[in-house]
């Protein structure tokens, strides 16, 4: 008994070594066999949707879809006994992709189409930036990662600013314009605003009055606006996220924040922006 628990033990860290070791050639090389499977079946699932090619090469695609999922299926198994915390891995990001990779085809025995979920695989192409090791992608990453949750707030309350206008404006619209020109409900006129703010401009419905066009054109020009302000607040964080990390512990204090982390020459606080002694 004691032999095969050593045995399965020795099996569990080979298995280890490859799935999860991508600084050992075998780990390196079943990482770039799994996200060539990856974008194989990405392109399978395209091509199942191109009519021509789905009805002459139907049963050929299934069966690689089939294999892949298998294979994937394998892969999942194997990274749960693999782990030390299954339990860990199962519910972290990685974890629910792998898991999402492979629910598609077998749902797709009860529910036909839904096979074509399977796209979700794409999204473990992730991975590929843990097995390049490239510190500059690394760094980056981690740098924009960090402005975006700086950031989430104010971008929170700068979506709850549009959507309090989108429904004033298409209350508006829907008074000005009214079901004549299509606006046939307030959530039919709210559709309209949000169409028109994100300039997208489907052209399916349009203001036929005067005021009405003044509004749209007031519309379309707000919308501009609201695009650049996301980009902006996270282009500032990302910003003050890279001095950060390129800054030094100085010696110069801050009187107001007492924060000793920018460059020796700064003469201005990067944290609140208050002078700094010299």
């Amino acid at each position: 008994m004691k032999k095969l628990k050593s045995k399965y033990e020795i099996f569990r860290e080979k298995v280890r070594i490859v799935l999860y070791g991508t600084n050992t050639i075998l780990g390196r090389m079943f990482d770039l066999v799994l996200l060539g499977l990856i974008l194989l079946s990405v392109l399978l699932i395209m091509m199942e949707t191109v009519q021509g090619i789905n009805q002459k090469y139907h049963t050929q695609l299934i069966i690689c879809e089939w294999i892949i999922t298998i294979f994937f299926t394998i892969e999942y198994i194997l990274r749960i006994i693999s782990i030390q915390k299954p339990v860990k891995y199962a519910l972290s990001f990685y974890g629910i992709i792998d898991l999402f990779a492979v629910l598609p085809m077998y749902l797709s025995i009860f529910f036909p189409g839904a096979s074509i979920l399977s796209v979700v695989r794409a999204l473990r192409f992730f991975r590929l930036f843990k097995i390049l090791h490239i510190p500059q992608i690394s760094h980056q990453s981690i740098q924009l990662r960090e402005a975006i949750e700086a950031s989430k707030e104010k971008i929170l309350v700068f979506i709850y600013f549009v959507l309090i206008s989108t429904i004033i404006i298409g209350t508006v619209m829907y008074l000005v314009e009214g079901k004549e020109s299509g606006f046939t409900s307030i959530p039919m006129s709210i559709y309209w605003t949000i169409v028109t703010l994100t300039t997208v401009g489907y052209g399916d419905i349009s203001p036929q009055t005067p005021l009405g066009q003044f509004i749209a054109a007031f519309v379309m020009i707000l919308g501009y606006g609201i695009i650049a302000v996301p980009t902006g607040i996270v282009t500032a964080e990302f910003a003050k996220s890279s001095l950060k990390n390129n800054a030094v512990s100085s010696r110069k204090i801050c009187r107001k924040c007492n924060s000793q982390v920018h460059f020796d020459n700064a003469q201005y606080c990067y944290e609140c922006g208050t002078k700094l002694p010299k």
